[in-house]
Formats: C-alpha cells, sequence, structure tokens
C-alpha cells in the first residue's frame, strides 16, 4: 500500500511517500525561513501562499524520486492540526481533492503524533511500549506510548515549550530567525557556568515543565547590556539549563513508568547538547534512547505519511472526503486507539 503524506501546518512545505511493504520511498520539503526571516518570525498568510505555490511541484518531486504514478498511490494522509488554520487549509484542500480525484482514503493526521511516531522511521526503531518526549517550538510533553494510538499524557509544559524559549531567548540576544539554531551555534563557542540560571520545576514531583521564567531571567541579565563573549557564555548557559531539565524529567519518566526506552521526537530534539546529555545520562542508567533521522526532526511528509500507513493498517482511519477536516488546536490525548 503506497501512502502519499502532505505536511503544511507551519513554515515547512513536505511531502512523501511510504510503502507498507518497502519504507520510505522518497521525501521533500521546502521550507520557508529565508521567505520570514525579515519579519522575525512566521506571517501566517505568507505562509499558506507559499503553500499553495510548493505542493505540486513537491508531488512531482516525490513520485518521480519514488519511480511512481498518481494513480499507484492508495492514500493521501495530510497535517489536519495542530497548526496555523489557513495552512492546515491549504493542505487539507489539497489531500483532500487529490484522493477524491484518485477514489481513494483522505486521512486527517495528528501532526504531533507524526512527530512521535516518526522515530519508528529509523534504521533501528524503538519497540512499545516507550517513553516518548515531544519537544518543539510549540510543545514539550512527555507521554507513555503503548502503541499507535494508545497514549497517555505523563506532563507538559505549563507556559513556554522549549523550543519557544529557545526562539524568544535568541531574540533576547539579537539572533536572527529561527532562533533555536542559531542560540545552538552561539552557545558552541561559549561556556556555561560563568552566569547560572534557574532551573525551573527541576525537583519538582510531577512531570510538567515551564520556561517562561528561565526567559525572564535572560532578559534581566541582557538588561544590564553584554559584549560578544557575554552573550555565548549567557547562550551556553540557558542551552544547559533547558537541556538539564529535559533530560531530568524525561528520564525520571522513563523510569516511574518501568520501561527501558525513550524517544525524542520534534525540532529541538535535534539539538545536539541535548542528544549528549540524553545519551550519557541514559546509558548510565541502561535507557535506551531513540531519536529520528535529523532530516526527520523538523516538519515533514515522511512523518505523515507513515503515520497514515500505520492508521490505515489498524483500520482506524476511512474515507472521509470533503470533510476538511482541520484542527488548530488539536490536544493530543483526545486520539482514539485503533480498534
Amino acid at each position: 500500500m503506497l501512502v502519499l503524506g502532505v505536511e503544511s501546518s507551519c513554515d515547512e512545505t513536505g511531502l512523501a511517500l511510504y510503502s507498507t511493504t518497502r519504507g520510505l520511498l522518497a521525501h521533500a520539503v521546502h521550507s520557508q525561513v529565508k521567505m520570514h526571516e525579515d519579519y522575525g518570525g512566521v506571517v501566517p498568510e505568507l505562509a499558506s501562499r507559499d503553500h499553495i505555490r510548493r505542493l505540486i511541484p513537491l508531488l512531482r518531486i516525490v513520485l518521480d524520486e519514488a519511480a511512481a504514478e498518481k494513480d499507484d498511490i492508495d492514500a493521501v494522509a495530510y497535517t489536519a492540526g495542530p497548526g496555523l488554520a489557513g495552512a492546515l487549509l491549504v493542505g487539507a484542500s489539497f489531500a483532500e481533492a487529490l484522493a477524491l480525484s484518485l477514489g481513494v482514503p483522505a486521512l486527517p493526521i495528528h501532526h504531533l503524533e507524526g512527530h512521535l511516531l516518526s522515530p519508528l522511521l529509523a534504521k533501528n526503531p524503538p519497540n512499545f511500549p516507550f517513553v516518548a518526549l515531544l519537544v518543539s517550538g510549540g510543545h514539550t510533553q512527555l507521554m507513555r506510548v503503548a502503541g499507535v494510538g494508545r497514549y497517555e499524557l505523563l506532563g507538559e509544559s505549563l507556559d513556554d515549550a522549549a523550543g519557544e524559549a529557545f526562539d524568544k531567548t535568541a531574540k533576547l540576544l539579537g539572533l536572527g530567525y529561527p532562533g533555536g539554531p542559531a542560540l545552538a551555534s552561539l552557545a558552541a563557542t561559549g561556556q556555561a557556568g560563568r552566569y547560572r540560571l534557574p532551573r525551573p520545576m527541576l525537583h519538582t514531583n510531577d512531570l510538567n515543565f515551564s520556561f517562561s521564567g528561565l526567559k525572564t531571567a535572560v532578559l534581566t541579565l541582557v538588561g544590564g547590556g553584554l559584549a560578544d563573549g557575554d552573550r555565548a557564555d549567557l547562550a551556553a548557559e540557558f542551552q544547559e539549563a533547558v537541556t538539564e531539565v529535559l533530560v531530568a524529567k524525561a528520564l525520571r519518566a522513563v523510569r516511574t513508568c518501568k520501561l527501558d526506552r525513550l524517544v525524542v521526537a520534534g525540532g529541538v530534539g535535534a539539538n545536539q547538547r541535548l542528544r549528549q546529555r540524553l545519551d550519557s545520562e541514559g546509558a548510565a542508567l541502561n535507557i535506551r534512547i531513540h531519536y529520528p533521522e535529523l532530516s526527520l526532526c523538523t516538519d515533514n511528509g515522511a512523518m505523515i505519511a507513515f503515520c497514515g500507513a500505520q492508521r490505515l493498517q489498524a483500520a482506524a482511519a476511512g474515507q472521509n472526503h470533503g470533510a476538511f477536516a482541520i484542527r488548530p488546536r488539536w490536544p493530543l490525548a483526545e486520539l482514539i486507539a485503533p480498534s
């Protein structure tokens, strides 16, 4: 069975073809970073218009790469939420229309479930059950994952997501957009420990997070004026504070659930310092850490195609043309396990 995945939730347009017998055949992503950097963030209207321009050319690219034709597609999976409403509508319209023209099912997919399952596309995928750390620009959550659609929320950020805190701190330090990678790059040239930032909620008895106070602490220090070397040291300390909290809570969640596997997904999962600390501290506790491929950490169609294939195989989704079932706000906990 060949599933086309369509991702258009924010500022990346991604299409991919996944075969249930041969695996991922092709995927292509167009990033809008260059278009939005002059504005210091994503402009929703510009994002929506750019998705319209990119979808058909990207479809041709993945079909050519997979040596396939449109008529070979057995289902079209698309991101239905959460995300920017206009951007989601573009992808949903495209996917629903294509599926209707081909007479195949259209599958609305939860964006975070796509990220959650993306490590299963790796060469050595984890087995169920496992604990997942979803960490991105919009979400920081810990989930117990017993199977496709079988998710239990263990903890989440009570305010800013980790990626959001990275972006806002990068702006305070005068860095460009996107802020997360820029801050990580600057941090690599600095020394953590010169400044001492708080580790919010590190020692609480729950698995929740809070990063807004950490950002405020940076704002207080920046207000006094910083030289270039100071900025690098402060960036390194900020990154260390965030990763220390993420690692401690994630590994605590694994131990609490009495499991031995942790899956890390979402854009912040590409952060090299986070990976270093997780690998080191996880190994000391005999906890195996799994990541998606670096190219699949950011938004992409491959994770949507794979998620659609899993749900289709589990008979959890049927044909529903014309529904345009987008949900800009869609809690992951609402997903129902396939019967």
